[in-house]
């Protein structure tokens, strides 16, 4: 009996290690760009079909700490959310938002990234300084990385 339980301590051990292993390889984001610690510049975002270009008065940006927080600005107002990393994988929780308003052009493209990173599952690809989050729907958020972050 005890003999049957080390190789069920073993063969757990192998299956945990294995598993380990193949979850942190499937992480092809972390292997081209960081993605943590990294300040993005939103460049667009595609929803229902359209393309909303950033406007050039706004400063849409996005940092995903190592602490497990996302912070920014959405074009307008600020926010921060719960975030979390996993593989090629990015859950955002609720967004936290100030309330200012602005132009109608930076509200509308706050709006629609807004809704992109709220409460949602994205699928990241990074690569050469640009990273592009993908929704379950196929909205888009493009990002380049922040030369100044």
């Amino acid at each position: 009996m005890k003999r049957y339980k080390q190789c069920l301590a073993v063969a757990a051990v192998t299956v945990l290690v294995a598993c380990g292993a193949e979850k942190a390889d499937s992480g092809a984001m972390a292997a081209s760009e960081p993605l943590t610690g990294v300040e993005w510049r939103v460049v667009s975002v595609t929803a229902g079909g359209a393309t909303h270009s950033a406007p050039a008065a706004a400063s849409p940006r996005l940092r995903i700490g190592a602490d497990g927080r996302a912070a920014g600005n959405l074009g307008c107002n600020q926010f921060s959310a719960p975030a979390t990393v996993q593989g090629d994988r990015i859950t955002f929780g609720a967004l936290r938002t100030t309330k200012m308003a602005c132009d109608p052009a930076r509200m509308t493209f706050e709006r629609a990234l807004s809704r992109a990173l709220d409460g949602q599952t994205l699928t990241g690809s990074a690569e050469h300084g640009d990273l592009t989050l993908t929704t379950s729907h196929g909205d888009r958020v493009n990002l380049t990385r922040n030369p100044h972050g």
